[in-house]
């Protein structure tokens, strides 16, 4: 049930930009949210995603996801859902999506979506990180600038994680300091990429002409093998996708030893989110680091 004050929001809305006979014919409750609510709307000016969370619980979380879509969507190279309209109300907050049909994957997806994801990876800046902070699933993402990348990887990243970790009562601080001193000499140098930032096999999804499309985005500027690391996490995607990656973007020399290596962020913010059942792998990572 959606709540009335979000489709009076919309229907402000629509009526604002020139379509006051906006209605919703139909609501369906899609899966694969985690931490919000998400609704297809078909509506009288079509079809679209609806993500709903309470007002207060994730201050400007679909703001910067609609600015990280943005990002992606001129970057050109890969599908995303459009940012239609967000707003946040006295009890919910939302973000209102171009909603994108599904369908069957065409025998070549995976290799073009490492042709693109490649292409997506040549779109630069000059300073790790982003104008603006977001999310990592349900806990911030500080995309505060830096000009090297392991400074950034460790502040920005990995540090803020241990140290919510350490709070938790997780003993992983001891650990990780022995590991800063170091890891900058695994860090191959490149110019900052922008990166989907949670490239995993649940954040994207087959577009209607069989094609992949990213979905949920934490995006900024960072080392490109970030993403590539997290391709293998979870189930992992096919050899065709990292070899067309490579065709198009090699990769530097040894990029499978530092998988281990960047996928300690994203398990460490599932050591946060969901306990001890990560803490094995961490721990395991870092005493071959």
């Amino acid at each position: 049930m959606i709540a009335q004050e979000i489709l009076d929001s919309l229907f402000r809305y629509f009526s604002a930009v020139g379509a006051p006979a906006f209605h919703i014919k139909a609501t369906a409750v899609l899966s694969g949210g985690s931490i919000n609510q998400v609704y297809r709307l078909n509506t009288s000016y079509g079809d679209f995603c609806l993500k709903v969370n309470q007002a207060g619980h994730f201050p400007g979380l679909f703001e910067a996801e609609a600015k990280g879509l943005h990002l992606l969507i001129e970057a050109g190279e890969l599908e995303v859902p459009r940012p239609v309209f967000w707003d946040t109300l006295e009890s919910h907050t939302f973000l209102l999506l171009e909603y994108i049909v599904s369908s069957r994957a065409r025998s070549d997806m995976m290799y073009r979506f490492g042709e693109s994801l490649a292409r997506l990876h040549r779109h630069r800046t000059e300073m790790f990180g982003l104008g603006f902070d977001n999310y990592m699933g349900a806990l911030p993402q500080s995309n505060r600038q830096h000009a090297a990348w392991t400074e950034f990887f460790i502040t920005e990243r990995l540090e803020p994680q241990v140290r919510l970790a350490s709070e938790r009562g997780f003993a992983v601080r001891k650990s990780f300091e022995n590991l800063y001193p170091r890891i900058g000499s695994w860090l191959p140098e490149e110019p900052p990429s922008l990166v989907h930032g949670d490239l995993w096999n649940g954040n994207y999804i087959v577009t209607g002409n069989g094609t992949a499309a990213l979905i949920d985005p934490a995006v900024y500027y960072g080392h490109r093998e970030v993403d590539i690391a997290m391709t293998t996490l979870f189930g992992g995607f096919s050899p065709d996708f990292y070899d067309a990656y490579d065709e198009t973007y090699p990769l530097e020399t040894g990029w499978k030893d530092r998988i281990d290596l960047y996928n300690l962020y994203p398990l460490l913010v599932h050591l946060n989110l969901f306990g001890s059942s990560y803490l094995g792998e961490i721990l395991s990572i870092l005493k071959r680091f």
